[in-house]
């Protein structure tokens, strides 16, 4: 339950009026139940929707649940909404204070908190039709005498509900409300209404007059000057909403999508909106939510939240945030995505929020998308979008049973993110330049399907190895096995605890397991050195020996499992036991 603490110029300018509504305030009584229990269960389903919740007594052995304190006519005012609007029971009633034998909510202690006010904020087949905007629907004109109280209070009595949401919204917007936006002005709104007052030097009734709620209106709505926002609505995708038409204008069709690209600037960070309209079923709107957090437009960076018919993705990085709501509904799945350029949040927070208020489904959708094959599309791009790729991918190997990892230092060195296997964000906890190793750990524990198992001492020459590893850096899906020999038992300066290997690898394959035919690991693929002087032939590899690798893991906390000669095994097994050990390791800028 939200309480705010008025500044104490605020406090002053309130006393009376408070020390009235405390003597002859009334309460909303709207449940009553025969346990304590019962009753701080209903009260805290209440409160996750409604303001002002308190807890009393009654002389009956019962525990009322009401809102308030309330002057009169407020009390009234929330008992016609919130009951019309069916939030409350129908049978709920005014009740006076004088009822109640003790109060047992809000608990003691559950003080306000202060809270200062914030600055206001600073003052786009054929194309769909954008719809010339509406008068604004405020009703509030800026230029009338000021009102005694009891005329303010006649004028908002006319208010519908919708402007009187927009005045809780723009309380909120400018700081000075974080209540529900209810359209039921109790306590919280008329503090907020009173804090916005004094700070614009206006007297703090705690009732707006219409010219203040023209002020406070003028001032929330400057946050959207120049975008012109309209109606558009695009009867092919069956998709009516609210556009920056001054930002953005149709361009394309490609199904699932509709495109509005930016009417200015052609740089990814420029705004756009995309329409999402295709038929489908719960499994689509679950593949739509997968590919749409591949799209470079949907930075990785932000809250996701899934239902089993609809979905929200947030994302954010240092050039764009973007903003994409789906859900199905008869068989069809719409939505929108706008993307905004960063550093601009103010804007973007509220044309997020008109256009979800404006969102219409209508009759028509875009057809499925066809599947694309050999028509020349990149597997970079869904529909013309890019998708997001990893600065680099390389190789690692799970080295203990809580899933952390071992791969090579050049893998995450600067990195603004880093994950395993695409989608697990992972941190770097041990890093090495002499060896050139580094050890990763998941953010949350996980259970690898195998844990790397290390040889001891020095490989044979000779021997047959195979290098387990994303040699096309996650590309395929899956690792492979490159197989070689152990051609020499020191690096190209003669250094000891270096292999050189006879294989052919792909940079994917740096931080890789060295396995022999038994499955032990032998050493770690090292990444290729960056020296235009040196040019290796495309079957020369070196690798880290595991006496190298197993001190350098102790060293970082992680007791490295060791095993014992054993006889070759079979290819297949060979293989799965690879791939249940192995990692792709991705570095995301």
């Amino acid at each position: 339950m939200y309480r705010i603490l008025l500044a104490l110029a605020v406090m002053l300018a309130l006393a009376p009026r408070i020390a009235t509504a405390q003597g002859t305030g009334v309460y909303v009584q709207i449940e009553a139940k025969p346990t304590m229990a019962e009753a701080q269960a209903a009260i805290s389903q209440y409160e996750t929707y409604l303001q002002d919740v308190n807890g009393f007594t009654l002389a009956n052995g019962f525990y009322a649940i009401a809102l308030g304190p309330y002057t009169r006519e407020d009390a009234g005012q929330v008992l016609r909404v919130l009951r019309g609007e069916g939030r409350i029971p129908g049978d709920s009633y005014i009740a006076s204070p004088s009822w109640y034998a003790g109060q047992f909510w809000p608990p003691a202690g559950d003080s306000p908190a202060p809270q200062a006010p914030a600055p206001a904020p600073e003052a786009q087949s054929p194309a769909p039709q954008a719809q010339a905007p509406a008068p604004q629907s405020d009703g509030f004109q800026s230029t009338l005498p000021e009102e005694t109280v009891a005329e303010a209070r006649a004028g908002e009595a006319q208010l519908d509900r919708g402007q009187r949401d927009q005045l809780q919204q723009a309380l909120k917007a400018a700081g000075f409300y974080s209540g529900a936006i209810d359209g039921a002005f109790g306590r919280g709104t008329r503090n907020a209404m009173a804090s916005w007052q004094a700070a614009q030097g206006y007297e703090a009734t705690g009732v707006l007059t219409t010219s203040q709620r023209a002020t406070l209106v003028r001032d929330y709505n400057a946050v959207l000057s120049g975008l012109d926002l309209r109606q558009v609505e695009d009867s092919r995708a069956g998709i009516s909403v609210q556009m920056p038409t001054a930002r953005v204008a149709f361009d394309r069709y490609d199904a699932p999508f509709a495109f509005y690209k930016a009417t200015s600037g052609a740089d990814t960070a420029a705004p756009r909106v995309i329409l999402i309209s295709q038929p489908g079923d719960r499994g689509a709107l679950s593949a739509l939510y997968e590919i749409l957090q591949t799209l470079a437009i949907v930075p990785a960076n932000g809250p996701r939240s899934r239902t089993a018919n609809g979905f929200t993705i947030t994302g954010r990085n240092s050039r764009i945030v973007s903003y994409t709501e789906a859900s199905l509904e008869d068989g069809q799945i719409k939505g929108f995505t706008l993307v905004w350029p960063a550093g601009d949040d103010s804007r973007f927070d509220r044309l997020r929020a008109e256009m979800k208020a404006s969102f219409r489904r209508l009759p028509d959708v875009l057809p499925a998308a066809a599947a694309r094959a050999d028509d020349g599309q990149s597997i970079d791009l869904v529909s013309g979008l890019q998708l997001r790729r990893p600065a680099q991918s390389r190789s690692g190997l799970f080295v203990d049973s809580s899933g952390a990892v071992l791969t090579v230092a050049s893998a995450v060195a600067q990195c603004a993110r880093i994950t395993l296997d695409q989608d697990i964000p992972a941190q770097v906890v041990q890093s090495d330049p002499d060896t050139g190793l580094a050890v990763l750990r998941p953010d949350h524990a996980i259970a690898p399907r195998g844990v790397a198992a290390f040889a001891s001492g020095e490989a044979p020459l000779g021997a047959s190895i195979a290098v387990a590893g994303y040699s096309y850096q996650g590309v395929l899906g899956a690792p492979t096995l490159s197989f070689g020999k152990v051609a020499g038992l020191t690096g190209l300066d003669g250094e000891s605890g270096i292999d050189r290997l006879a294989v052919r690898v792909q940079k994917g394959d740096a931080g890789g397991a060295v396995l022999d035919m038994s499955g032990r690991v032998l050493g770690i693929l090292r990444a290729p050195a960056a020296s235009p002087e040196r040019k290796l032939p495309a079957n020369v590899a070196f690798s880290l020996e595991a006496d190298t690798v197993t001190g350098f893991l102790r060293d970082a906390g992680v007791t490295p499992k060791l095993s014992a000669p054993a006889p070759e095994i079979a290819p297949e097994r060979l293989s799965r036991q690879a791939r249940d050990m192995a990692v792709l390791v991705s570095c995301w800028n």
